[in-house]
């Protein structure tokens, strides 16, 4: 029987997408066919190239690579989770590792370094350095601000600054950045500073002060000496504050705090990838906390951009080829991840990034990744980014087969020869180190540790010392003197103590709990009444002081004009009718001796010279309704001079307890429910020094 066209048609044709016939195999996404001058591996020598994959155009199935000298043009990876992303970057990070070359591998899940030293060879053991945060025991010092050339620092600046930013995006301003800059540009030029000390230069003055005196930069040091000094109290609180916060819920971590507060890095980067080792760092955000990982892998990224940069100090052909893999890489991205991706590559640093959609990436991020990247590969991608793909991959493939593909099946658009190859389909290769397990790991993990880690007791000791260097000195006067003594004496007697018995001494304990009682009662007032703003604390300041008799400092002081005790009563307002009509307000405070030995009562003036127009008498006739209001900023000077000038009088003192305990020398007023303001005679307020 014969069939014209017309026929043969009506009665066969290949089944559509409707049809639901059992056993068909129906192909999810296209395949193409590879460039004729694909690096294979059978044909290229393995030190020339780093295997990917093979090709299944055809059930032709080949391994192929990518050259060395074309990986310096970078490659992206992106992918669904799942997909085989990571698998793929384990495999490529073990055959460089297996070749000699120098790897640095960025791992926020923690399971690729695991895999990957599991396959270390014998003869790359003493290479490996592993930096693992969750080591706690033996944390590597790592400080970012630790002997960075002048013509860097502004990029380490550029860095932190992008750091936080990205962090804390929502909440971050314009005058946030600036005074982060240029506490980061500062802190460049003093020796020994960490990022323990950003937060102290910010709150301390004393320290503040001795890092400006290191500042050469004359922009910056104009900044720290009369911008930010001239600060209103109120507004400079307000402006630090947010630094404060963010950086310091950083360092209120221990393990953070034992590695970026150790002045000395452990490991040099650039030596790293001058002498082509072998750099893991685990920042596992199941162990040490999301942020806690970004911001370690941020200052990581960071740091190996300077090291690379540094290079510039040698010719082009001395410089080592160094293999940086970064997996989930938009977490460590900041703006200036785009200098890397244009910079990198006449430093001989080599990119391999992994994601796993677009939308992780900022738009800045997002085109220098596919404006700069030679080499793209791509897993099973979301509806979502399948579109923007598809015009990197068009002609061959389109964004249907993007969405289609199978696992561990990737399109590959290949950068051979410094030219970019038309795309083609491919399978990834199954993880090697299932197969080349070495069982190295163990030995590796001490090795590492002995080289690189410090005890973390050691690390903790370093800090204190630090912490307690850079404490404000505390200025002793002569009435202070002999309260110092006693409590070095008890000291040196507790210490004998202990030489002979296991228990210590009765009155060591008894000094313990009454002297040093009084000590901290009266730094907690001083604290209240003396404070700048976040300045450290006088209580931390005392508990923490080591006295030693060559020590103390002495110093002339004269004691202050005293009121009479049966004027004063202490926490009420008082008034004083000039002359001219004006009046001037003062407040009633009590002082302590440092052995908790009151000193008296004291006038201290506030808004002086009120006129009658302004503030009548009535308006403070009741405590309830409204109260002078209190020129703090001038209390609190006033306040310090006083504890400047108080002198202790052993007999003075006690017949002005004496007076001040006896209810007949108080105003009937006081002892009848007196309201908290008395008027008062010109001839009867006590006015205190000026300060010379």
């Amino acid at each position: 029987m014969i069939f014209n066209i017309k026929e043969l048609a009506s009665l066969y044709h290949f089944p559509s997408i409707t049809v639901e016939t059992p056993n068909i195999v129906w192909a999810g996404a296209k395949k193409s066919e590879p460039p004729p001058n694909l690096p294979l591996a059978d044909k290229v020598p393995s030190t020339e190239i780093t295997l990917i994959g093979s090709t299944d155009f055809r059930n032709q199935e080949e391994v192929f690579g990518i050259k060395i000298a074309d990986r310096l043009r970078h490659i992206y990876v992106i992918g669904k989770s799942g997909t085989g992303k990571s698998t793929l970057l384990e495999n490529m990070a073990i055959d460089d590792i297996a070749e000699g070359r120098g790897v640095i591998v960025v791992d926020p899940h923690g399971e690729t370094i695991d895999h990957i030293l599991e396959c270390i060879p014998e003869y790359r053991v003493d290479d490996v350095i592993l930096f693992d945060p969750s080591d706690r025991e033996y944390p590597i010092g790592f400080n970012l601000l630790e002997s960075v050339q002048e013509d860097l620092r502004s990029i380490v600046a550029s860095g932190f600054v992008g750091i936080f930013k990205k962090i804390f995006g929502n909440s971050w301003g314009p005058r946030l950045e600036y005074i982060l800059r240029n506490t980061v540009l500062a802190l460049l030029e003093t020796p020994g500073t960490t990022m323990l000390s950003i937060p102290k230069m910010l709150a301390e003055k004393h320290y503040r002060l001795e890092i400006v005196k290191n500042i050469k930069d004359p922009v910056i040091k104009e900044f720290w000496e009369n911008e930010f000094e001239q600060y209103p109290q109120q507004f400079r609180t307000e402006a630090v504050a947010p630094i404060q916060n963010k950086v310091g819920q950083f360092l209120s971590t221990t393990t953070i705090r034992n590695i970026v507060g150790q002045s000395r890095s452990t490991i040099d980067i650039r030596k790293i990838m001058d002498e082509e080792k072998i750099l893991l760092i685990n920042i596992s955000r199941g162990k040490i906390g999301e942020d806690n990982s970004a911001l370690l892998g941020a200052m990581l990224i960071t740091k190996i951009q300077l090291a690379a940069m540094s290079r510039a100090d040698i010719p082009f052909e001395q410089r080592r080829n160094c293999f940086l893999y970064v997996d989930e890489f938009q977490n460590f991205a900041t703006e200036s991840f785009a200098t890397i991706l244009s910079e990198a590559r006449k430093y001989k640093l080599s990119l391999t990034l992994a994601n796993q959609y677009i939308a992780q990436m900022s738009e800045e991020v997002r085109e220098a990744v596919f404006g700069n990247v030679g080499t793209l590969i791509c897993f099973r991608v979301g509806p979502g980014d399948a579109p923007f793909l598809e015009k990197e991959f068009t002609p061959v493939f389109t964004a249907n087969d993007l969405i289609n593909l199978d696992l561990y099946h990737i399109y590959v658009k290949l950068s051979i020869d410094g030219l970019t190859k038309q795309p083609f389909s491919a399978v990834t290769l199954p993880p090697v180190y299932l197969k080349n397990k070495t069982n190295f790991k163990e030995k590796i993990i001490a090795l590492s540790r002995e080289k690189y880690g410090v005890p973390r007791e050691k690390v903790e000791e370093e800090i204190a010392e630090w912490n307690k260097r850079t404490a404000p000195p505390l200025v002793v006067a002569p009435y202070q003197k002999k309260i110092l003594e006693e409590e070095m004496q008890m000291k040196e007697q507790a210490e004998s103590a202990k030489v002979n018995s296991l228990e210590p001494e009765k009155k060591e304990k008894d000094f313990s709990q009454g002297k040093q009682e009084a000590f901290l009662n009266q730094a907690s007032s001083e604290e209240q009444a003396i404070g700048d703003g976040g300045e450290t604390s006088s209580k931390n300041q005392l508990a923490n002081l080591e006295v030693k008799k060559e020590d103390v400092k002495q110093e002339e002081v004269e004691p202050p004009q005293r009121p009479l005790p049966k004027n004063l009563i202490k926490g009420l307002h008082y008034r004083e009718v000039a002359k001219k009509g004006g009046e001037k307000w003062y407040f009633a405070v009590k002082y302590y001796l440092r052995d908790g030995t009151p000193a008296g009562d004291f006038l201290i003036p506030i808004l002086k010279n009120i006129s009658k127009e302004r503030v009548s008498e009535q308006r403070f006739s009741s405590p309830r309704k409204s109260n002078p209001r209190i020129d703090f900023d001038d209390l609190k000077k006033t306040i310090f001079e006083i504890s400047k000038k108080v002198k202790k009088q052993d007999d003075v003192e006690n017949n002005l307890q004496k007076d001040q305990d006896q209810p007949e020398n108080k105003p009937k007023e006081a002892q009848n429910n007196s309201p908290d303001w008395q008027t008062i005679k010109p001839d009867e307020v006590v006015k205190l020094k000026d300060k010379d």
